[in-house]
C-alpha cells in the first residue's frame, strides 16, 4: 500500500470498475487479482463467504455482491484501485455510481451464458461515458463453453471493435490457457477469428496506415498491432478481448498485464484546486459516516475544510482512509486521480461535488426503481427506530426514496425487486436488531397530459397574499420527463419569485390526478404577477401546486405503466408455452430463434403482468428457463388497466382547503 505524501502525489495509477451480469464471475476474478498480485497470501471464495470484497453479513451468507467493493494492489510498479460491483440488477445502483468515478472498466461476459441483458446495459453506460474497456470472456473451463459463439455476440450485440489479443488453447475441461497473439511469432490460433489477422482487420477500420499496409498485403509485425491497439484503447475506440477460467486461476496475470498496457491512468493535477465527487456513504462502527471520494483535481487533506458545491456547505474532513476489502488504513491525504474514504462530512450524500464541478463527469442513470412498498414496524415503539434504519440506508442507497408519512404512520421504499426486499429484511435484522415486515409490492405508475391546456391561479385571498400565474402545460416525448421554462420579464415577476415557481414545479408534479408522478410533460410559465406590498415569500409555493393541478384537471392524465426489457432461455421443448405465456402477460416480443436445443425469444413486458413470471419459468421448466431483463421505458396502459395511489396531503385542487392546510403549517 503507497502511504507516503511523495510516493502518493506521483505513483503510476489505474482506477477500474469490474463489470458482468450476475453469476459471470466478477467477485471470484477479483479475488485472484488480489492474490496474483500478493496482494492477499490465501484465495477466498464466494461460495465460502471468505471474498476479501464481500464484506457484509449477507454478502457472505448468500454468495452474491449487494454493494460495490473498493479494494487495490500493486503490478509491476502502478497502484490500481479496484471496484467490484454487483450482478445482479436488483442492485443496479451501486453499478451506477461506480461506473462515474472510473478510468477505464474489466466488463465480464461468461463464455457459455454469452453476452446478457445486464451485460448490454452497463455496455451502453460505458459507451456514453467513454471510458476505456477490456472485454474479458471467463468461464472457459466450463461445460458449454463456445468463445467463438460469444465472440460474434459481442460483435453483433455490443461492439464490432472487440479485438482479440489472446486465443484460447483448449476448451471446456481441456483449456488450459491462452497464447498472445500480439507475440512475435504467434502460432496461429485453432479457434476463428482469434488470431493476428483479425486483430489487424479490425484495426485497419481505424488506422489508415495499417488499412494500406493490409490492403497492400504488406506484412504488420505484431509489435506495430499492439502498439496500434494500446492508442485505440486508451481512447475508447477499440476494445481488447481476453479468455480466461478465473476460478482456476487462468488468464489473470495476463488481464492484469493488459490493465496496465490498455487503460488509461487517471488525469488531473494534485496542484489544481479541488473538484471530487462522492460515490458511495457507508457508516463505520468506529470512524462513524465515511464518503467515498474520486478526487480528480487538487488534493483533500486530513484537517482541510471542504466546500460541498452540491449542498452549499463546508465541512472539516478529519481523517482519510484507505479502503482495502474489510481492512482500513490512515494515509493522511488523497490527491488528483486516487480513490479514498473521507471521514467528518456529516452531511454529504452520493452524488455531492466537493469543490469545483467542472472535472467530474456526468452521472449515468441506469437504474429505476419499478416498485414501490409499505414497510411495517415489529411495535409502534419501533417506529423511530425504523425510521431511523431506513433513513441510514437510503444515505447509502438514494433510490430506496424512504417516505415517511408520519401523521398516516406509514413508511414507504422504492425497490427493483424481490431480492433486494430480502436484502432489506436481513440488513434491518443483523445490523439494526429490528424486525421489520415489507407488504407486497406494487408497481410505481406515472402519468402524463392526454393534451395541451393551461393552469391559472389567482392566490389573493384570505389577506396578506398576492401570486397570479399562468401555465402553458403540454405533453412532451416519450422519456423525456420535465422540461421547464420561463416566457415572464422579471420586471412583472421577480427573480426570486420565478426561482421559488421553478423550484417548486417538480414538487408539485410529484402527485398528478391519479396520485402519480406526472412525466414526459413541458410547462411554461406564461405569465406571473406579485404584489409590492401584499406578497409573501412562499405565496409562490402555495400558488404553483394549485395552478398545475387547475391546469392538469383541464388536460386530463394518461397513466403509464413501466416495461421490461426481457430475453428468455429455456429448452426447446417449453418454447409453446413461453409464447402463450407472454401472449397473456401483454408482451411484444420478436420472433423466436433456436439456438442449439435452446429457445430464445426476447422482447417487453409489462411489470405488472410479469412479477411472479420468474418464478413461474423456473417451475415450469424444472429450473432450465433463464429470464433476464432490464428496464425498458414507460409507456402509455391499455384502457383497461386501472391504477390509481390514495393521495397524500390535501388535494391542491381543493384550493379553500389546502390553502388552510398549508397556512396551519407556516403558521406552526
Amino acid at each position: 500500500m503507497v502511504d507516503e505524501m511523495g510516493k502518493q502525489l506521483s505513483v503510476s495509477r489505474r482506477n477500474v470498475g469490474i463489470f458482468a451480469h450476475v453469476d459471470a464471475g466478477k467477485t471470484t476474478t477479483t479475488e485472484h487479482l488480489l492474490y496474483h498480485s500478493g496482494r492477499i497470501r490465501a484465495l477466498g471464495s464466494v461460495d465460502s463467504g471468505t471474498a476479501q470484497t464481500d464484506s457484509m453479513d449477507v454478502e457472505r451468507e448468500r454468495g452474491i455482491s449487494v454493494r460495490s467493493a473498493t479494494t487495490a494492489f500493486s503490478w509491476k510498479e502502478t497502484f490500481i484501485n479496484l471496484v467490484d460491483t454487483p450482478g445482479h440488477v436488483d442492485f443496479l445502483s451501486e453499478v451506477e455510481r461506480s461506473l462515474r468515478v472510473m478510468d477505464g472498466a474489466i466488463l465480464i461476459v461468461s463464455a457459455v451464458e454469452g453476452v446478457q441483458s445486464q451485460t448490454e446495459m452497463i455496455w451502453h453506460a460505458l459507451q456514453s461515458l467513454q471510458i476505456p474497456t477490456l472485454l474479458y470472456v471467463n468461464k472457459m473451463d466450463r461445460i458449454g463453453a463456445d468463445p467463438a459463439r460469444v465472440l460474434q455476440e459481442i460483435h453483433k450485440q455490443l461492439t464490432s471493435m472487440a479485438v482479440p489479443i489472446y486465443a484460447p488453447l483448449g476448451i471446456e475441461d481441456t483449456f488450459r490457457g491462452a497464447v498472445n497473439v500480439l507475440a512475435e511469432g504467434a502460432p496461429s490460433a485453432p479457434t476463428s477469428g482469434f488470431d493476428l489477422a483479425a486483430a489487424v482487420e479490425k484495426l485497419s477500420e481505424l488506422d489508415e496506415p495499417l488499412l494500406s499496409s493490409y490492403i497492400e498485403g504488406v506484412p504488420i509485425p505484431a509489435r506495430e498491432v499492439k502498439t496500434t491497439l494500446q492508442r485505440y484503447a486508451r481512447q475508447g475506440l477499440a476494445y481488447p478481448l481476453l479468455v480466461g477460467a478465473s476460478s482456476k486461476g487462468i488468464g489473470i496475470e495476463e488481464l492484469m498485464e493488459a490493465i496496465l498496457d490498455y487503460l488509461p491512468g487517471p488525469s488531473g493535477s494534485a496542484e489544481q484546486p479541488l473538484s471530487a465527487v462522492v460515490f458511495k456513504v457507508e457508516r463505520d462502527k468506529t470512524m462513524g459516516r465515511m464518503a467515498y471520494v474520486r478526487v480528480y483535481e487538487g488534493t483533500i487533506r486530513n484537517r482541510d475544510t471542504l466546500f460541498n458545491a452540491t449542498r452549499g456547505v463546508e465541512e472539516k474532513v478529519t481523517q482519510i482512509r484507505k479502503i482495502d476489502g474489510r481492512r482500513t488504513e490512515d494515509i493522511g491525504l488523497v490527491a488528483a486521480g486516487d480513490i479514498a474514504a473521507v471521514c467528518g462530512l456529516t452531511q454529504v450524500r452520493i452524488g455531492d461535488v466537493l469543490g469545483r464541478p467542472e472535472a467530474v463527469p456526468p452521472a449515468p442513470r441506469l437504474a429505476v426503481p419499478l416498485l414501490t412498498v409499505q414497510v411495517h414496524a415489529q411495535s409502534d415503539a419501533q417506529y423511530p427506530a425504523l425510521v431511523a434504519a431506513l433513513q441510514e440506508l437510503t444515505d447509502e442507497d438514494p433510490l430506496l426514496d424512504l417516505q415517511w408519512l408520519q401523521e398516516e404512520r406509514e413508511l414507504h421504499v422504492k425497490v427493483m425487486g424481490a431480492i433486494q426486499l430480502e436484502i432489506l429484511t436481513s440488513l434491518l435484522d443483523s445490523r439494526f436488531g429490528l424486525q421489520a415486515r415489507f407488504d407486497q409490492p406494487s408497481v410505481i405508475y406515472k402519468e402524463t397530459p392526454s393534451k395541451s391546456g393551461e393552469g391559472f391561479i389567482a392566490y389573493t385571498m384570505p389577506k396578506p397574499c398576492w401570486a397570479i400565474l399562468r401555465f402553458q402545460i403540454e405533453p412532451g416525448e416519450p422519456g423525456s420527463g420535465l422540461v421547464y421554462q420561463s416566457l415572464v420579464r422579471g420586471e412583472q415577476l421577480l427573480a426570486q419569485y420565478q426561482n421559488e415557481v421553478e423550484r417548486r414545479v417538480p414538487e408539485a408534479l410529484q402527485q398528478g390526478l391519479l396520485g402519480w408522478e406526472v412525466t414526459d410533460l413541458k410547462v411554461t410559465l406564461t405569465y406571473g404577477e406579485h404584489h409590492v406590498w401584499h406578497t409573501h415569500p412562499l405565496d409562490f409555493a402555495v400558488a404553483t401546486p394549485m395552478g398545475l393541478m387547475q391546469g392538469l384537471a383541464e388536460t386530463g392524465t394518461k397513466l403509464l405503466e413501466p416495461m421490461l426489457q426481457v430475453r428468455i432461455t429455456v429448452p426447446e421443448a417449453y418454447g409453446g408455452k413461453v409464447l402463450s405465456d407472454l401472449v397473456q402477460m401483454r408482451a411484444i416480443f420478436d420472433p423466436p430463434q433456436i439456438s442449439g436445443d435452446r429457445f430464445v425469444v426476447e422482447g417487453r413486458l409489462p411489470a405488472a403482468t410479469s412479477l411472479d413470471y420468474p418464478v413461474k419459468l423456473s417451475a415450469m421448466s424444472g429450473g432450465r428457463g433463464v429470464i433476464t431483463s432490464s428496464f425498458g421505458g414507460y409507456q402509455p396502459s391499455p384502457p383497461d388497466v386501472q391504477a390509481e395511489r390514495k393521495r397524500r396531503g390535501v388535494n391542491p385542487l381543493d384550493q379553500s382547503k389546502y390553502i388552510l392546510a398549508v397556512r396551519k403549517a407556516l403558521s406552526t
